[in-house]
């Protein structure tokens, strides 16, 4: 196979990074400490490569061992609102009464099918986090 262009210029680049993999929490410390140095390098520079490589193996190595987990549905529904500029009673045209979105918002009403589906449209909410349990 011959070689491109790309692997040529890669084989004749001089590399002055020295990135490793995050293996434990002083591997990460060090990364972090690394990416907080060259945080501000300019792309297509050695030290923009190197940044956006420590930036990719540092959010493996966060997503792996500090997952953070789908919020509830209510809070999911409250947080976007909040975004959106949304009251509880601008609900009540995607739920229904007044005081379904009250008993919804305060937890005493579970969410239907068919508010899960017309909030996530409304709203923009993943299927996913509505019909978790709550």
């Amino acid at each position: 196979m011959e070689p491109t262009p790309n692997t040529i210029r890669l084989m004749q680049t001089k590399f002055d990074m020295n990135i490793k993999p995050i293996r434990n929490e002083a591997d990460y410390q060090k990364a972090l400490e690394r990416l907080e140095l060259i945080f501000d390098a300019k792309r297509g520079t050695l030290e923009g490569d190197e940044l956006e490589i420590l930036a990719i193996i540092v959010d493996n190595y966060e997503n792996e061992h500090f997952p953070i987990g789908m919020p509830d549905p209510i809070s999911a529904i409250k947080f976007r609102m909040e975004q959106m500029g949304m009251k509880q009673k601008d609900l009540v045209e995607i739920v229904g009464f007044k005081s379904r979105v009250s008993e919804i918002m305060n937890n005493k009403r579970k969410l239907t099918l068919d508010m899960i589906r017309k909030l996530s449209t409304n709203l923009h909410i993943p299927t996913e986090v509505l019909i978790q349990e709550y």
